[in-house]
Parts: structure tokens; sequence; C-alpha cells
């Protein structure tokens, strides 16, 4: 049996760790608008997923072609990462957002929570390992109120849609699953590989739910038109493939608990890439929810800082 060898991840500057993160929120906070483009195309939203996969799988073979064998269990762990990172968490955030039609706001705050049920799930299963100190709450609250603003978007209307609101916690919940459980994993081995393995789980495990719910996608467009030709390779090989490892590395080297707090800033991303690639305006709301945004995030890094 083939051992897995530690990868030195935890000598990596801190700011590398932190720009890792960074640079991975603003590609998965991009992603919301570029899916559009496979929407147009006629894709549905699960069978977008999926299709992503399949190409972040063969781009991360590519860059690490090699294998590791592992135990039975912890093969079954990984395939329970594809399923809680991968398949079901795409599952429920986009459905969410399909069954709340127009009224996507509370789905979209919750979804934005991730940060604090991560919070909530570290504290209770004590997997990670990190001190939770009262900034983190702080700082998280603070973010909170922030995600709130900029989704809302200078409209102080606000509806509930039940259905969505319980998907959207489940796509919530599955995420802070996936973000506790991928830790070990990162720890002890290359993250192009993990995030490789776990691809690799997520779509065998999309293609059933695919199947179930809207059947198999016409992949002509992806080959016919340029634009959805473009959205495709862009969502696979950096909102899948090269996120996702470096997500891992941030995981390894900053904590699974201050790592996820640099979600809160995703909805501002998708708010500031619409304003440049569509033309929507942000209002006041938005820009000073970003600012609370900024401020909950340094707010709740700043004892690992001084750390570092």
């Amino acid at each position: 049996m083939e051992q897995i060898q530690p990868t030195g991840k935890k000598h990596l500057p801190a700011v590398w760790a932190h720009l890792f993160a960074l640079f991975s929120v603003a590609v998965w906070g991009s992603c919301y608008v570029v899916t559009q483009n496979l929407l147009d195309a006629g894709f549905t939203a699960v069978q977008i997923a999926p299709i992503r996969m399949a190409l972040a799988y063969v781009v991360l073979l590519l860059m690490r072609p090699k294998f590791v064998r592992l135990p039975w269990k912890d093969e079954l762990m990984f395939v329970l990462l594809g399923v809680t990172g991968g398949s079901v968490y795409f599952y429920f955030q986009n459905t969410a957002i399909a069954v709340s039609g127009d009224q996507t706001a509370s789905v979209s705050i919750i979804i934005s929570l991730t940060p604090l049920f991560t919070v909530i799930l570290a504290k209770l299963l004590k997997r990670t390992g990190e001190r939770l100190s009262r900034l983190v709450w702080i700082g998280s609250a603070i973010a909170v109120v922030g995600v709130v603003l900029v989704i809302l978007n200078g409209s102080l209307r606000f509806h509930l849609s039940p259905l969505g609101d319980l998907l959207a916690l489940c796509a919530g919940l599955s995420w802070a699953f996936y973000s506790i459980l991928i830790k070990p994993y990162s720890e002890r081995m290359d993250s192009f590989v993990v995030t490789r393995r776990v691809m690799f789980w997520a779509f065998m495990t999309a293609v059933p739910l695919m199947l179930a719910v809207d059947g198999m996608p016409n992949l002509a467009p992806l080959f016919t038109q340029p634009k959805a030709l473009i959205s495709w390779i862009f969502l696979a090989v950096f909102g899948n493939a090269v996120c996702f490892a470096l997500w891992n590395i941030a995981f390894d080297r900053l904590g699974v608990v201050i790592t996820n707090n640099y979600l809160y800033a995703s909805p501002f991303v998708t708010v500031l890439v619409a304003w440049i690639m569509l033309g929507q305006v942000p209002s006041w709301m938005s820009i000073l929810g970003a600012i609370l945004i900024t401020a909950g995030v340094i707010l709740a890094q700043w004892d690992k800082r001084e750390a570092s």
C-alpha cells in the first residue's frame, strides 16, 4: 500500500495562503455570472455541475499525473467529500435558486452564511483543532450584516421561500461538512491530487442526479458556441480544478474556519462582476456591505495574523 507523504504546505508563507483564498473567492464570485452563459445555451443548472467536474478532473490529471492507492475507509471518505463538496452541494444550491424564482435574497443570504455554519460545526465536532476566539465570532457577525446588505443591493423587499430556504440551508451545511472533513487529507496529501479525487467522486455522484432530474444534456453548444465553450473552460479549470486545490492549501495553512471566512466576500464579488460585465451598478447598500464584509473578515483573522 502506497504511503501518503506530507507535502510541507505548513512552510508556505501565510500571505500566500491568504492570496490563494482571495483568488478563489474572486473566481467563485464570478462563476455565478459566467454560469448564466451556459444557462442561456440551453443547459440546466443540474446539468452544468457534472460537465464542469469532468473537465476539472482531466485538467487535474494533466497537472498531477500520479495516483495514490488508499485504504477502503479513506476511499469511502472521498466519496463523501465528492458528495458534500460537489454533487449534492451544487444540487442543493442550484435547486434552491431555481425553486425560489424571483425571491432569491433569503436563499443567497443563507448560502453565504456557510462560514458561520463551519464555525458552529467545528465547535460542536471539535474536528479542526482550531481555537475559536471572540474575534472570530464578532468578525463573523459583522461580515454577516455586510452579506445581507450586499445581497439586498438597495432593495428593502425581502420575501421568504420556505423550500428554497431549506435547500439553501442544506447547501451551506453540506459545504461546512466538506470543509471539516477535507482538512486531514489536505494536510497529508498533495492538494491537487486530493482535489482530483474529490472531482472524480463528485462527477460519479452528480451524473445519477442529473439523469434522474433533467436527463442527458445536449453537448453541442459547447463546441458550436464560443461563449459557452469559454464559460465551460473557465468554470471547470478555474472554478473547480485550480480554486478547489488552492482552497485546500489555504485550509491547511490558515485553518478551516479562517479560510472559510473569505466566503463572506463572494456575494460582493458577484455584484462587482455583474457591474463590470452586465452594467448592473451596485447600490450604496452594497458598497456599505462590502466595507462591513472586509472589516469582519480582517477582524476575524486578526489574532491569526499575529500568530503567523
